[in-house]
């Protein structure tokens, strides 16, 4: 596992897969043990189901429980925040009720808002981020962009200026998507790393998006940018989306061994 003090924290985004028993969970785990298991390889993880559905919080004092001390957890906006636009304050009250037990454990390392590719730079979706971002004014906040229209140096410089954390990442490289710019605008450092399905990504190949395996090559691509971002950062998060048959966890053991982290 991780040690508290490394600088650099790899993990995947969700833990709780079907898929995962067998091509990474020893054959007969069962679902409500997957966190404890994966707590043995991972220091972090990243909680995408609350994009989905926001929980009561007894679900994520359960998460919490079945985890050692020092492990951390980033929480996935929800879709009504990013995807539908709502500033209703209760939505934003529900969600920090839900991820209250990890934050008094000293466990919650921030939000992730993950928007939509149909979000593109505009002055009313900049000031929806930053009205996103007030509401978690006392946590570190996340943006990941999929619109190129948002990749410009002002916008670095503006998401600095209002201390929002740009998620760098890897996905296929099509026309309109984000570009792999390794980028720090806070002092902690963010990765997602989606695969390179380019055929499947839009959805007009029949299969999962996220379906795919990176070769070491591929890892080693972002080997030297993930260190650049640990020069500049306190603690860079690098988190592996690659989520379907296991393959998200086996990158993402590679990926530590490339950068030669501990156990």
């Amino acid at each position: 596992m991780d040690s508290k003090e490394t600088k650099i924290v790899v993990g995947t985004s969700g833990y709780s897969f079907a898929d995962w028993v067998g091509t990474f969970y020893p054959e007969g785990t069962r679902k409500g043990d997957m966190l404890k298991e994966y707590s043995k390889h991972f220091g972090c993880v990243e909680v995408n189901s609350t994009y989905y559905r926001i929980p009561h919080p007894v679900v994520l004092k359960r998460m919490e429980e079945k985890t050692p001390a020092g492990f951390e957890f980033i929480i996935k906006a929800n879709q009504e925040m990013t995807h539908k636009g709502s500033r209703d304050p209760a939505l934003y009250r529900m969600f920090m009720d839900a991820v209250r037990p990890v934050v008094e454990v000293g466990k919650f390392q921030g939000v992730i808002a993950q928007f939509p590719w149909g979000f593109k730079r505009s002055p009313d979706n900049l000031d929806h981020l930053k009205f996103i971002k007030d509401q978690f004014a006392e946590y570190p906040f996340f943006v990941e962009f999929r619109n190129s229209s948002w990749i410009s140096e002002d916008i670095f410089m503006e998401l600095e200026d209002v201390g929002v954390g740009y998620c760098s990442v890897d996905e296929p490289r099509l026309r309109g998507l984000v570009p792999p710019v390794a980028r720090v605008t806070t002092d902690l450092g963010y990765v997602r790393l989606h695969g390179r399905n380019a055929k499947n990504w839009w959805g007009r190949g029949g299969g999962d998006r996220y379906d795919y395996l990176y070769s070491e090559e591929e890892l080693r691509e972002w080997v030297a940018k993930i260190h650049g971002m640990s020069e500049k950062a306190k603690k860079t998060f690098v988190f592996f989306n690659n989520c379907h048959a296991g393959q998200a966890a086996r990158n993402a053991r590679l990926m530590k061994d490339l950068l030669s982290l501990p156990l």
